[in-house]
């Protein structure tokens, strides 16, 4: 239901304004013109609104009347979301393909979620129960990947008069009645949530478990918590797109939501064709099962290129509140931010660094905060872990979205365009790259995979960082130069580069790697390097060491050793014990 605030004065591409009604609050749900344009109020000066329009404005000319509707921009919350598709304002794209064709209309209005579809609920709680906001009245199996569990509204306590029996429902029919201090209401299936509002919890924990991806240079070396917040920036073709693509499908997250936030149209149009198809490991069923994606591209409105992060957002805390692990990768915040800027000009604001409004630091704080592992209304514990792109342009890590990003996230994925152009893949530059949650997983390394994991890290990145240091001399005076203690250096670092580090997502074995895999094959080139450093101690030549038959195995292990047949790594470890103790009784 809405109802005519006023008028409009004034067109300036998505920024509108409107003289009318003094009763319009801040942030609400409103319609513009005659085919009712979703927008959102952004601005109040006496009888002057200021609104920015999320669906194209051509063709609107001042007169034109404008409706409230008395909400603000929320979303729907439901059985249904999984294996959708939604552009930024939560539009279900496939309808909107059949009502209106390959391109979007103006105007159209479809509801998110499904009226019609009735689903198996499965009360879990009676009538006489307490319950208070965030509570489980039951569950429904929403995907075979999935059980959805049907909570109370955050925001509402009293006593259950009448649940209704385990059968099939759809999601506005009432499954409740609450007796509360306003009187009866009942409950549903459906919940509408304000996007630009965080949605309640009863305490957050700190991260102490490590969102297993499956890529060793991740996992190992930069490893991002449960409820922590990752960036990946890089320049074009630096492979973050892929990457991302890599952590949805095999990252242990439950949940996956992947919001592509102005990416070029035949960028999206793949993840809209790939997704669908890609198989979820845990489960042989398809990856979508446990998916949302959220479309934007960059020839559909600006606006709602900003509003498709919180739209991502909301539904990703949604499923945390149930007690579930959910990823979401946001692709990408620059575009993101570059929505803020046009709509900040349009709206004559002050300017700061690369005409980014002033206020483009606090709004990266609002989207990464909403990352956390915390602890629901319910008692359970869930996590949103946000994995933000970051595109640069020209590749430049001193421009403003990314370094403000960096004060608000724990973890930097730094992409390497000249890696990238090595085909070294996953592109993670090693030296710029860092984790600041490398404490806090310690213990659980140390628990689920029963080895020094730390002090094998901080070996590794040692013997990197070092390398990067002889490899400047060796530019200069070739590496004959060097004494054979610091070739050894480079010969370990080129096993850990690209023995290790690189990694393809197109093997089928080397697409992933499970963390008993990763350490194994991290502590074999840490044991060849230790065996090494004493034969050369003794006159061995480097030379001698580069050649043995058990290196080779080394660099192909990644590709040759199956995720179910580790015990070959300890046939490797043989092999180079045995070559090692050869040249020990030469070299004595």
């Amino acid at each position: 239901m809405s109802w005519q605030i006023g008028t409009v004065i004034w067109i300036n591409g998505p920024v509108v304004r409107v003289r009318g009604s003094r009763q319009v609050s801040m942030l609400e749900l409103v319609e513009v013109g005659d085919e009712h344009l979703v927008g959102e109020v952004i601005g109040l000066e006496g009888d002057i609104i200021t609104i920015q329009v999320y669906e194209e404005t051509s063709g609107m000319r001042p007169g034109a009347p404008v409706y409230g509707t008395g909400m603000p921009l929320s979303v729907e919350l439901g059985p249904g979301l999984l294996r959708s598709i939604f552009d930024g304002i939560q539009r279900p794209l496939p309808v909107m393909e059949m009502h209106t064709g390959s391109f979007i209309g103006r105007g159209v209005h479809l509801t998110p979620l499904y009226r019609k579809d009735r689903w198996s609920f499965t009360p879990q709680v009676k009538a006489g129960d307490t319950i208070t906001g965030g509570a489980i009245l039951g569950t429904v199996p929403e995907t075979q990947a999935l059980t959805h569990r049907v909570m109370a509204p955050p925001e509402i306590e009293g006593t259950l008069t009448w649940v209704a029996p385990a059968g099939e429902y759809t999601i506005d029919e009432p499954i409740a009645r609450l007796r509360t201090k306003n009187g009866e209401q009942e409950l549903t299936m459906l919940q509408r949530w304000p996007v630009r509002r965080p949605r309640p919890y009863r305490s957050r924990l700190a991260p102490a478990e490590p969102l297993v991806t499956g890529q060793r240079v991740l996992d190992t070396f930069f490893p991002l918590a449960k409820g922590g917040a990752a960036a990946i920036p890089g320049g074009f073709g630096a492979g973050k797109t892929v990457t991302q693509h890599q952590i949805a499908k095999w990252s242990d997250a439950q949940v996956v939501i992947y919001i592509g936030c102005g990416e070029r149209g035949n960028e999206m149009t793949e993840v809209l064709q790939e997704f669908p198809e890609l198989v979820d490991p845990r489960s042989g069923r398809p990856l979508m099962e446990r998916t949302v994606l959220i479309a934007n591209t960059s020839n559909m409105p600006v606006a709602a290129r900003e509003a498709s992060i919180y739209t991502g957002i909301t539904i990703a805390e949604y499923y945390r509140d149930m007690g579930y692990h959910v990823a979401l990768m946001a692709d990408s915040t620059s575009r993101w931010a570059e929505a803020l800027r046009e709509i900040s000009g349009r709206l004559e604001e002050m300017p700061a660094e690369e005409g980014y409004p002033a206020y483009l630091a606090a709004r990266l704080a609002e989207f990464y905060e909403r990352a956390g592992y915390v602890e629901t209304l319910n008692g359970q514990l869930g996590s949103v872990s946000v994995i933000g792109a970051v595109s640069p342009p020209g590749g430049d890590f001193s421009e403003p979205v990314t370094q403000h990003t960096k004060r608000f996230i724990r973890c930097f994925w730094a992409l390497d365009k000249a890696l990238a152009s090595a085909r070294h893949f996953p592109s993670v530059n090693w030296l710029e790259s860092y984790s600041e949650y490398v404490d806090d997983v310690a213990g659980w390394w140390r628990e689920q995979v029963g080895r020094d994991w730390q002090t094998m890290r901080a070996q590794a990145m040692e013997i990197l960082t070092e390398e990067s240091r002889l490899q400047r001399i060796v530019k200069l005076v070739g590496p004959d130069a060097l004494p054979d203690e610091q070739r050894l250096i480079l010969e370990t670092a080129r096993l850990l580069r690209e023995g290790f580090l690189q990694q393809s997502a197109l093997d089928e074995v080397d697409t992933y790697s499970p963390l008993q895999k990763q350490i194994r094959m991290l502590e074999l080139i840490l044991h060849f390097h230790q065996r090494a450093q004493r034969i050369i101690k003794r006159g061995a030549l480097i030379v001698v060491i580069h050649d043995l038959p058990v290196v080779t195995d080394m660099m192909r292990m990644k590709t040759l050793v199956a995720n179910d047949q580790l015990e070959k790594l300890d046939d490797i470890r043989k092999a180079i014990d045995e070559q090692m103790d050869q040249l020990e009784t030469e070299y004595r």
